[in-house]
Formats: C-alpha cells, sequence, structure tokens
C-alpha cells in the first residue's frame, strides 16, 4: 500500500498544467482554494469510475477526445495568463477563472490524469487485495492527495512573490508560465492525439 503512496504522490506533485497555473496564481497573490477542491473532486471521480470499472470506460477514441479538448483547454488557460493584466498589491486579486468549476473541468479533461490513475486502480488495487467499499476509501485518501498538490504549488507561488515587488517580473513570471502550459499542451496534442490517430 505504500507503493500506491508514493505512485501517487510522484505523479501528483510534479510540474503539469494543474499545479504549473496554481503557481502562477499564487505568484500574483490570488489563493483561491475552491480550485483546488474542484481538482480533488474530479481526481475522486475518476478514481471511483476507473476503480469501478476498471479500463472498460478507456476506450482508444475516448482517449483521443479527452486528449484533444485537454489540449484545447489548457492553451485557453495559458492564453489567459498571457493576457492577464499584472499589479502588484498587497491584497489578493480576484480571478473568474480560477473556481472550483475550472478546476474540475480542468482535471476532468487532463489527458495526464487517467494515465496517473489507471495504473493504480487496475494494477495496484487488485495487485494488494482493494475491492469493494475500500475503493471508495482509497479514492477519498489519494483524492485528497491530489488536493493537496495544487495546494502546495499556490503557497509556494505566494512565498516567492514575497520577493518580487515590480510588476515586469510578474509579466516575466505570466510569459514563462504560459510558455509552459502552452509547451504542455502542444506535447498533449502531439503525443495523445496526433499520434495516436495516426496509429488507428
Amino acid at each position: 500500500m505504500v507503493e500506491i503512496l508514493a505512485y501517487a504522490f510522484g505523479i501528483m506533485y510534479t510540474p503539469g498544467p494543474v499545479n504549473l497555473l496554481s503557481l502562477n496564481r499564487g505568484l500574483n497573490g490570488q489563493y483561491r482554494f475552491n480550485f483546488c477542491a474542484g481538482v480533488g473532486c474530479a481526481m475522486l471521480l475518476l478514481f471511483v469510475l476507473f476503480g469501478y470499472s476498471g479500463a472498460m470506460l478507456v476506450s482508444d477514441q475516448y482517449r483521443i477526445l479527452l486528449s484533444a479538448a485537454g489540449c484545447l483547454y489548457i492553451f485557453y488557460l495559458g492564453y489567459k495568463i498571457t493576457v492577464a493584466n499584472v499589479t502588484v498589491s498587497k491584497r489578493p486579486q480576484t480571478d473568474e477563472t480560477l473556481t472550483f468549476r475550472s478546476g474540475f473541468l480542468m482535471q476532468l479533461l487532463n489527458p495526464k490524469a487517467p494515465v496517473a490513475i489507471l495504473p493504480i486502480t487496475t494494477v495496484q488495487f487488485p495487485a494488494v487485495g482493494i475491492n469493494g467499499s475500500m475503493v471508495m476509501i482509497w479514492s477519498v485518501v489519494l483524492a485528497t492527495l491530489a488536493f493537496g498538490a495544487p495546494s502546495v504549488y499556490m503557497l509556494m507561488g505566494k512565498h516567492l512573490s514575497q520577493f518580487i515587488s515590480r510588476p515586469q517580473y510578474f509579466r516575466l513570471l505570466n510569459a514563462v508560465m504560459a510558455l509552459l502550459l502552452f509547451y504542455v499542451a502542444a506535447d498533449i496534442g502531439w503525443n495523445h492525439v496526433v499520434l495516436r490517430i495516426q496509429s488507428v
């Protein structure tokens, strides 16, 4: 069971679109943990679905559509960061895009989520005898870990922002974060959409 937690921690806490966006918002003084709750709830839903159905729900066609939608959504978020107004203020800014719903949708449309979840639910769960009601209990535990990942990145951004006082530095950081999100979107689009379509 330690192996399940170690794998989940490693896959959830490495930089990805959700964590990068959270870091960016922390840097800009936006501490919206309802976004992180949306991420956690999406992961809970996916863990429960895949935990009880295995890989039956994830056909190749479904993966291509999910990947394409995720690629477009991540690109859209990168664009929103690029055009965001930057102000240096002691008071947290508000951002209507950083909501529970956006966190939930972003994680549902993140093609890396099923890639992270399927080895746990189809290999690791059966290997240690997790079934029945234990699937739900473990899904809650792992979804809590998923909530923690963007929260940690947001708090890291908050502490880093204390060392930055000029708007141009925030603009530079926003540009870097946007470029990273564009890279993630392009990587997903190429590896999970274009190459999959070519192999079908």
